[in-house]
């Protein structure tokens, strides 16, 4: 139909997958959407579905009728070229009953084959339809024009608006929402937490793999601290990934944990640390992100202190990158541990954004090269004059030194794994940089040449011979 089309035109990014076959959307995606002067929130659904049994066809319709009962206004889109088909008129009498304002959007109108179509969407009573083109954005003045209407009767203007005092006296601004991705290999579970934490049935849950496609954001506040959830499509194996839509779907995930602040790897327990859950983990290390590896389904284990001891031994040894990352066990099912997972996940952004003065880093730099010299590589000793850190989000370090070419890997590891020790920064990518502190003599490497008093000297001296 182009609902998605029309939604990533309307918030101006794309934000929702598109492709040729129907069916993509699953989930509720909310965007803030702009049209002209108008501003207001536009959500995508997957569509009416025909069935209404717990299919995942019907639970995806159950979610579409929930979005239909929330919205203020419902855009039906036909499709101009395929005309009113008779499940379009069951929709129509479905929206009839239960949205509050609806208007007709025939898509798809490029061309004359279109025309019977428009014709068509006469007929299903909800008043004109409106010629738009999704893809080419087309229609979208008077879309516009039948949106302004409604519009102005949901939002009066008020004479004087009301004043945020708090807001006044605060000058920093509201905090902004903490960022989180929950990402892991299909049926881990990630929707499922993710409603846990919502409190409802936001995203489409089942016991299907894969049913997640595209990476879905929601913000909830959880624990008293704002954050936005994406919630994204499982990861399988690349070999395994031969579909076009699962790897826009994969992609888009990707593209979640590239925005994230804090990404939670999702385990599970009956097979945690597939090969696959490695190179998820360690993706998000790459890309400087704060991890939490989170194992659920632990309701389902028996013994649970055997199992946990097994799974510490397993992620020391597998992912010595991450080292010192919080390791939670919960179940999505029950919402058991995820005050846990909150709390790992308030420190590990801590920590990401955490900042080391530069006379302390010093300092310890000096206990560190006594306690360690770095070597001497064909007898040119390596001296290490300063250290600061240039960046956080992760935490970035700089080392001035001699002959920074010659520092060995195995040196780099030492000092990075002892300022995760000493300063308490366990399982955040730390990134340290060796720099030459360059050569302070201006007049290294220029021509020798006879100052110009002396050259005039030994020219009148040679004149008077």
């Amino acid at each position: 139909m182009g609902k998605s089309t029309l939604f990533n035109r309307l918030v101006g990014k794309r934000l929702a997958l598109v492709d040729d076959q129907p069916g993509v959307t699953r989930d509720l995606r909310e965007g803030a959407a702009r049209l002209v002067d108008l501003r207001f929130t536009v959500i995508d659904t997957a569509g009416l579905e025909e069935a209404t049994d717990e299919s995942l066809q019907g639970r995806m319709r159950a979610l579409t009728e929930r979005a239909v009962d929330m919205a203020d206004i419902c855009l039906f889109l036909v499709d101009a070229r395929a005309g009113v088909l008779p499940a379009d008129q069951v929709f129509a009498d479905i929206l009839r009953r239960r949205a509050r304002h609806v208007i007709v959007g025939a898509n798809k109108v490029e061309g004359a084959a279109a025309e019977a179509g428009v014709l068509d969407a006469y007929g299903l009573g909800l008043g004109e339809p409106l010629r738009i083109s999704a893809e080419h954005g087309e229609g979208m003045t008077d879309l516009y024009t039948a949106l302004l209407p409604i519009i102005e009767t949901l939002t009066p203007v008020d004479d004087e608006p009301e004043t945020d005092v708090d807001a006044e006296e605060d000058p920093q601004g509201p905090m902004k929402p903490l960022q989180i991705a929950v990402v892991g290999r299909p049926n881990a579970g990630k929707s499922t937490l993710i409603n846990k934490i919502l409190g409802e049935d936001r995203l489409l849950t089942g016991p299907e793999a894969g049913i997640t496609r595209d990476a879905i954001s929601v913000t909830a506040e959880w624990g008293g601290r704002e954050m936005r959830i994406f919630d994204t499509a499982g990861m399988r194996k690349k070999a395994r990934v031969q579909e076009k839509l699962e790897k826009l779907s994969v992609s888009d995930g990707l593209r979640a944990v590239k925005f994230a602040e804090v990404v939670v790897v999702l385990l599970d327990a009956a097979i945690p640390f597939e090969q696959q859950d490695l190179r998820i983990a360690d993706l998000a290390e790459r890309e400087g992100r704060a991890v939490v590896v989170a194992v659920n389904k632990w309701d389902a284990e028996d013994n649970k202190q055997a199992k946990l001891n097994e799974l510490r031994e397993a992620f020391e040894r597998l992912l010595p990158q991450l080292r010192g990352a919080p390791l939670v066990t919960v179940s999505a099912l029950t919402g058991r541990g995820l005050d846990r997972l909150q709390a790992a996940v308030l420190k590990a952004h801590e920590v990401w954004n955490r900042r080391v003065a530069t006379a302390r880093l010093n300092q310890w730099l000096t206990g560190m090269l006594e306690a360690h010299p770095p070597p001497a590589p064909g007898g040119r000793r390596i001296k290490m004059r300063y250290m600061t850190q240039a960046k956080t989000r992760p935490p970035g370090f700089v080392v001035m030194c001699s002959h920074p070419d010659k520092v060995p890997e195995s040196y780099s590891r030492y000092l990075v794994n002892g300022l995760r020790e000493d300063f308490d920064m366990p399982g955040t990518p730390i990134r340290l940089t060796v720099r030459g502190q360059g050569d302070k003599n201006p007049y290294k490497n220029r021509k020798k040449s006879t100052p110009s008093r002396l050259r005039k000297h030994l020219g009148k001296g040679r004149a008077d011979e």
